[in-house]
């Protein structure tokens, strides 16, 4: 289990791109669990939509990979420090099952499938209950650059 202070030393992401309020289930190399907390209090609601409030699926499949690099840099010896990133490089595969609204949780799962000199291949699906919302192939990258 992984509150979100221990998620705050591992993503360099903050409000309102913050995607991943706990972890559940992490087995490094292999799994992870967690949860976002989808509100009405969320600032792409004023927009998206007015009338009928949507997350976007955009901010679903960013959810999935913020999941995939705690999983990341929990399963290998990449350190987040200011000069290591995190790069989203692929996507394939996403379908989106059902819309996400304020007041859902939205169950992140994400399971490694191979890494190779800092490039990492993961499955994801993201649910509310038991219904699956997308699920995706994501491709991400541990880079190190210069100050």
């Amino acid at each position: 289990m992984m509150d979100i202070h221990h998620i705050l030393k591992r993503l360099p992401h903050r409000y309102p791109m913050l995607m991943v309020d706990r972890v559940l289930e992490l087995e490094k190399g292999k799994r992870i669990r967690a949860i976002k907390n989808v509100t009405i209090n969320e600032p792409f609601f004023v927009g998206h939509y007015p009338k009928r409030p949507v997350m976007p699926g955009v901010l679903m499949i960013e959810a999935l990979a913020q999941a995939a690099a705690i999983l990341a840099f929990e399963s290998g010896d990449a350190v987040l420090d200011d000069n290591t990133v995190y790069y989203f490089v692929g996507i394939d595969g996403a379908r989106f099952k059902r819309p996400v609204e304020p007041g859902d949780q939205l169950t992140l799962d994400v399971t490694l499938g191979r890494s190779k000199a800092g490039i990492f291949k993961f499955s994801g699906r993201a649910s509310v209950g038991d219904e699956l919302a997308v699920e995706a192939e994501l491709m991400c990258a541990v880079r190190r650059i210069e100050a």
